[in-house]
């Protein structure tokens, strides 16, 4: 990571649209390119430089963080049609308004409302009991095909105890 070559900006390009969401301890912008190839990604403390470079398109993105990211635990990912950048807060537990410093928003970025959640408001407090509570109760009612459990054989174990209970007080 640290001879990365200057990433230079390319005399014709046009930025590549991106999609970004925001976590606890993490920010995710996704870059939406076809068959990516020549790819240059420089992540910097307060900034990111987008780079591809090749045949066909030619995309080129600078973006300077809203707050400070770090850069040891934040990586890229090239795929098919995306590349995926995932950057580590420097504040974790700290919501990014905006992705960018500057309010104004760049026309080729915007939130990604379909991983977007507003986790800032979420209660935490027994939020992780709670749901394993519901799965478990879901999982329960689905493999008795939504039927209540059959309480009748518990009459029997009761009986049963009460009549141990009974044997040891004889002796």
């Amino acid at each position: 990571r640290m001879n990365k070559p200057k990433i230079v900006r390319p005399e014709v390009s046009q930025p590549a649209h991106a999609l970004w969401f925001d976590r606890k301890k993490y920010v995710t912008i996704n870059f939406a390119v076809q068959k990516p190839t020549g790819v240059q990604v420089d992540i910097q403390p307060d900034k990111m430089i987008f780079c591809k470079n090749d045949t066909d398109d030619v995309f080129y993105n600078e973006l300077h963080f809203y707050d400070k990211v770090q850069i040891h635990d934040s990586r890229e990912t090239v795929h098919e049609r995306t590349i995926h950048v995932l950057l580590r807060k420097m504040k974790p537990d700290v919501a990014w308004p905006r992705v960018q410093k500057d309010p104004a928003k760049p026309s080729w970025i915007s939130v990604d409302f379909d991983n977007w959640r507003d986790w800032e408001h979420e209660e935490d407090e027994g939020k992780a009991e709670y749901d394993q509570y519901v799965d478990m109760i879901q999982e329960m009612a689905s493999e008795n095909k939504g039927a209540i459990p059959d309480m009748g054989d518990l009459s029997d174990v009761s009986r049963g105890i009460w009549q141990l209970s009974l044997c040891n007080m004889e002796k």
